[in-house]
């Protein structure tokens, strides 16, 4: 907590503004902290920056760290938001998943948050889990619905490569994930909740009018933000980004010395068109052709053509001078960016 706090008052200037539109506790597990670290957080914070009741101040958990006692904690502190890896309502998808907590816990800790006075929530769902079949899946999109939460995030089961699930899964132990089932799924997912009336203004994110995630929103639309604490990245807005070392030990005796412990890189013109296309195609507000005319002209009849084949064959859409994915084209949104970008020189 020093180390961030130091970290802050060196890096404070790296933003244009002080005024804050959002502030994320993000992963590792930033349920962890008591009260007086994150009133540390906020109070070093205040010293540069300056926000207010609408800013989005969201704080990740897992299902187990929410007991009622650190719920109640988190309502007494600026936090009024929370990210829930909820992951599954089924104690066998827990399990395969290698997950601390159970179905009882991710039922309680939702309902619990929204009797302290938690309005703003956003759930996260896993599909594509071998041991969900469709039907499985369907009762997982209905409990989520039933606590009428604002905003909903799911994502495609993968399996990392060193990861215990990838050990068993190469010894025959656990079953292998199946694409086929993944897609199948992603499409039961889109059509239960936007019947619901969330919108999927990302591809793995549903909000409810006006509940769009701003912390999330910004990054995708190229936005600046500043990382603090080991591990976390930092954006420009331009053609900067920078990223913390991810040794702990190294990160708090490097700021000890007065030092900052990053490392730094300036974006090519290609690498920043590249990036634009491989976020903003994710989203519903696509490809503005507008931007590249003002950014990357040389690189607008590409785009052109090579988006056409993908119209044809139905998979983006031209809507208002913007490129954007179709319903199909969700299912490959990063193999289709990859096909949009530019070479480099």
């Amino acid at each position: 907590m020093t180390a961030i706090k130091k970290e802050i008052d060196i890096r404070a200037t790296e933003l244009a503004t002080s005024a804050l539109d959002s502030i994320y506790f993000g992963g590792g597990t930033p349920s962890l902290l008591d009260r007086e670290d994150l009133d540390m957080i906020f109070g070093a914070l205040s010293t540069h920056f300056t926000w207010d009741q609408q800013t989005e101040i969201t704080l990740e958990a897992n299902p187990d760290d929410l007991t009622d006692q650190k719920l109640k904690q988190l309502s007494s502190t600026e936090v009024n938001r929370l990210s829930i890896g909820v992951q599954s309502f089924h104690d066998e998808d827990l399990s395969y998943m290698n997950r601390a907590h159970d179905a009882s816990e991710a039922h309680r800790c939702i309902t619990a948050a929204q009797d302290v006075g938690f309005d703003a929530i956003s759930a996260d769902l896993i599909y594509g889990v071998p041991t969900s079949d469709d039907n499985r899946w369907r009762e997982n999109i209905h409990k989520i619905l039933s606590y009428d939460i604002d905003h909903i995030s799911a994502y495609a089961l993968t399996v990392e490569e060193g990861t215990a699930l990838h050990h068993f899964i190469a010894q025959g132990k656990s079953e292998p994930v199946d694409d086929n089932v993944s897609s199948r799924q992603f499409d039961i997912l889109i059509d239960r909740l936007e019947d619901s009336g969330y919108i999927h203004y990302e591809i793995s994110n549903f909000a409810k009018p006006d509940s769009y995630a701003i912390h999330n929103s910004n990054y995708w639309l190229g936005q600046p933000y500043l990382g603090l604490g080991p591990s976390a990245h930092s954006f420009d807005g331009a053609h900067c980004r920078s990223w913390n070392i991810a040794h702990n030990a190294r990160y708090i005796k490097i700021l000890q010395q007065g030092h900052l412990p990053l490392e730094s890189e300036v974006l090519t013109s290609v690498d920043a068109f590249n990036e634009y296309i491989l976020i903003r195609l994710r989203t519903i507000w696509g490809i503005d052709r507008k931007d590249i005319v003002d950014q990357w002209p040389e690189c607008l009849a590409l785009l052109d053509d090579t988006s056409a084949k993908f119209i044809s064959d139905g998979y983006m859409a031209m809507v208002d001078n913007k490129y954007t994915l179709t319903r199909r084209g969700k299912h490959l949104g990063d193999k289709i960016s990859m096909e949009l970008f530019a070479e480099v020189d």
